[in-house]
């Protein structure tokens, strides 16, 4: 399979008065089309930070990122934008929903943000939710909606533009064994129905134990990788 993600001597430094906390030591990562991908760690390890770098939230002291044949440091933030918006989709651990708006008008949102998308913002929403399960829960809020449900709005949301990576930093981590599990399951199927790539931060031996490779990461380098059996 090609090569849709990689990161080359990541370095990534923040001033801590006259000195300078490492955060990422020269980390190297190369990950195939499809692939599902874990970066597990204890916290503080750097994790967090390496996802944010290859979504383009952040940027690195030094390195590079290429995604889907862009190198992102090269990018002028409009284009950065677009890639945030288009190639990769994030789900997070708390959902990062808008309260005050409808799981369909949080899905809509990010199709209605890129006035180049290919889809009408409603009818795309309908159809991810629909997806994920949630085509019967359309004009509820967040409050309305368990956990699990919640995460299910937050990952239509990440795929509504159709991104060709999805990052999930700690997607089960708020939720109880039984909706993680849910979540999880979701997660792969759409891996296998959208031909997405997973990358997925995480601290639940479950949710590496289904990957098909284990990143293990410590002071900012990666010390080891697992490769899962099928």
């Amino acid at each position: 399979m090609p090569t849709i993600l990689e990161a080359q001597n990541l370095v990534k430094e923040l001033p801590m008065g006259r000195e300078k906390l490492s955060i990422l030591r020269g980390v190297n990562l190369k990950v195939e089309q499809g692939e599902v991908v874990a970066i597990v760690g204890p916290s503080g390890c750097g994790k967090t930070t390496l996802l944010g770098l290859i979504g383009g939230l952040d940027t690195a002291t030094s390195g590079s990122i290429t995604v889907a044949g862009q190198e992102l440091s090269r990018l002028s933030e409009d284009k950065l934008a677009d890639v945030r918006n288009r190639t990769i989709g994030f789900v997070f651990q708390f959902f990062n929903l808008v309260p005050t708006l409808t799981a369909l008008e949080n899905v809509a949102l990010p199709v209605q943000f890129d006035d180049k998308s290919r889809f009408q913002p409603e009818k795309r929403a309908a159809e991810l939710l629909t997806l994920v399960g949630l085509g019967h829960r359309l004009k509820h809020k967040p409050k309305e909606l368990s956990g699990g449900e919640q995460q299910r709005v937050a990952i239509a949301r990440a795929l509504a533009n159709q991104p060709a990576i999805l990052l999930g930093d700690e997607p089960t981590g708020n939720l109880d064994s039984e909706r993680g599990q849910e979540i999880l399951e979701l997660i792969f199927k759409l891996r296998d129905e959208l031909g997405l790539t997973v990358i997925l931060v995480t601290h639940d031996p479950k949710v590496a134990a289904r990957a098909d490779r284990v990143l293990h990461m410590k002071d900012g380098q990666f010390i080891e990788t697992s490769v899962m059996q099928s």
